[in-house]
């Protein structure tokens, strides 16, 4: 390459460009002018949210729904304090996002001369949770920092990795002739590959077993692999559960599914399994730690466990198999030795277990479906969950957000095509959705998107209509309107007057504390940034409200007023207060 001239930033958008990146999330700011002013020489694009942490929820999206690197930027100093809660959030959820920061100059910062402006140790706090986080000390360094950060980004279980840019090095323009390597020659590029024996091994315990289940995490999703799932569990017969993070990864319809929402059922499968296929879940505390009573002990049950990070691998629950590879390189050599073999398959014994679950499970929906019934003040939140979902295609992604709202949502929203859920389910943070939807719109710009949002949450970052409308990322969102903070009021109550609570459902005004909101019509606010907005306050009205904000074509808002008293009864609430108590088994 002849000698010409290259800012520090320059050098970093080349090297995204190289690595196929076609997006990056963030606010522009002079201190990183020397990037984000090469990004649309290099044929990326830039989306600017209206806050930073949006940024990184937008990237983290989109990165999800992708498969691709998401890199979002923020600014020194107050750019980077504001991007921090979306980090937090996204590394807890493990999704893969570069973050590319200013600093100020090199010389009064790094350490901080004393009084430096905008000066705080970026690199340092970032790093207290994230994957990695660097700082480029100078201009001949940023290549192989670059390449480290990288390589960070795609080893092990996703999460965040961060480069601190001074400003100095990102603006100044050098004459060099820069050495460029393809991703390559400086990471790994392809899926990690089991051994064929490891494979066999796992095949000969699934299909010797009397009950196989498989429980798919988040790592489904990552790697792409529903369509190689599905067919695993449909030859195994093998009942599937997910981990909330991996919500969508299954479809609902299949006679195996076992839906998170059905607690009480999943714990009877996971009793009920003596050979269990872990793909890609780390066990948690929303999966209970793998610990009875609510799993089978380990004496009794086999692990067979999946996962790119050696680390996770027995964490939570004793494993018998150890697999470190890519889940879809993995199912699919699985799937062709199974095939090998599936006359070894006992399917009488398992369709008995399956029939058995799929009465709970159908007793368990006629339950839901006798909720939509009862009368309500307002719209009940059951009916706008469902009604949504009669509206939309089956391939229409879901973002939940809020307490209530995102409980709601997974109870009535049945997935019927996989890998079509967003939200926040390993951090629960509120209105991380509203970014979240921007960016699944960016991913998938021909597929609907419908963020389903309580009223808290949307008040949290609404301004981003207005970078839906500028971008044009046609989202609805639904918001459910109860002017409270419901779960916590919920909670609140039962620990103020609970027989009072239990009696009449409610409390009187004034009995609770700080947890009543005032009003914003999330409509009116829609339309003066340029989105349409419905209004609706009675379940006749929603059905003709959703239809005229589809057709819209337009970033769309329906303020749904919900019933206050039934939405804080969201179901299943019960089982989320006894998962934060320890399990009592071993």
């Amino acid at each position: 390459m002849s000698t010409e001239k290259w800012s520090g930033g320059s050098v970093i958008a080349h090297m995204l460009k190289l690595e196929r990146v076609e997006k990056v999330f963030g606010i522009i700011d002079g201190t990183y002018f020397g990037f984000y002013s090469s990004l649309g020489k290099e044929g990326i694009e830039l989306i600017t949210p209206r806050h930073e942490t949006n940024a990184a929820h937008m990237a983290a999206a989109y990165a999800r729904l992708t498969g691709k690197l998401g890199v979002c930027m923020a600014s020194n100093g107050p750019g980077v304090a504001n991007i921090l809660p979306g980090l937090v959030v996204e590394q807890a959820e493990g999704n893969r996002v570069l973050l590319i920061t200013s600093a100020r100059r090199t010389g009064i910062m790094y350490p901080d001369r004393g009084g430096t402006y905008q000066c705080f140790d970026q690199t340092g706090v970032i790093g207290k949770f994230a994957k990695y986080s660097v700082a480029v000390p100078s201009f001949d360094r940023i290549g192989e920092i670059m390449r480290m950060a990288l390589r960070h980004a795609y080893e092990g279980r996703p999460g965040v990795v961060h480069v601190d840019v001074p400003e100095n090095i990102m603006n100044t323009k050098v004459k060099v002739s820069p050495q460029f390597w393809a991703p390559e020659r400086y990471r790994t590029t392809a899926p990690i590959k089991p051994s064929a024996e490891i494979v066999k091994e796992a095949a000969t315990m699934l299909l010797s077993a009397k009950l196989p289940m498989i429980h798919a995490g988040s790592g489904v999703y990552h790697a792409g692999a529903f369509e190689e799932l599905s067919e695993i569990a449909h030859l195994l017969e093998a009942p599937v559960t997910t981990s909330w993070a991996a919500r969508g990864a299954f479809v609902d319809t299949s006679p195996l599914a076992i839906p998170m929402v059905h607690v009480v059922l999943n714990h009877r499968v996971r009793n009920a399994a003596d050979v269990v296929l872990t793909l890609g879940s780390r066990i948690g505390e929303t999966d209970w730690w793998g610990k009875a009573p609510y799993w089978r002990q380990p004496k009794e049950q086999k692990m067979i466990q999946v996962d790119l990070d050696g680390i996770t691998v027995g964490a939570n629950k004793p494993m018998d198999i150890a697999v470190r590879a890519d889940i879809k390189i993995f199912l699919q050599m699985l799937l062709e030795e199974l095939k090998k073999n599936k006359n070894q398959i006992d399917t009488g014994n398992r369709k008995k277990h399956l029939e058995s679950f799929k009465k709970y499970r159908d007793k368990y929906y006629e339950k839901l479906a006798q909720g939509l019934k009862k009368e309500t003040q307002s719209v009940h939140p059951g009916f706008a969950v469902a009604s949504v979902r009669e509206k939309v295609k089956d391939d229409a992604i879901l973002v939940a957000d809020g307490g209530n709202t995102a409980i709601w949502a997974n109870f009535y929203w049945p997935v019927k095509s996989a890998g079509t859920i967003l939200s926040t389910f390993k951090f629960g943070m509120l209105g991380a959705g509203i970014a979240q939807a921007l960016g699944a719109k960016a991913a998938r710009p021909g597929t609907q998107i419908c963020c389903l949002i309580g009223d808290g949450a949307m008040g949290f970052h609404p301004q981003e209509l207005e970078t839906a409308v500028r971008h044009n990322l046609p989202v609805l969102y639904v918001v459910f309107c109860d002017r409270q903070w419901g779960m916590v009021k919920m909670n609140q109550s039962f620990t103020l007057r609970p027989w009072k609570m239990l009696l009449y459902k409610k409390l009187d005004p004034g009995e609770n504390i700080a947890s009543d909101l005032g009003e914003i019509r999330f409509d009116k606010l829609a339309e003066s940034m340029g989105a349409h907005g419905e209004y609706v306050e009675t379940n006749k009205d929603l059905s003709a409200a959703l239809d005229r904000a589809l057709q819209s074509k337009k970033p769309a808002v329906v303020h749904v007023n919900v019933d206050p008293v039934a939405h804080m009864w969201a179901p299943g609430l019960i089982h989320f207060k006894d998962m934060h108590l320890e399990p009592k088994g071993k």
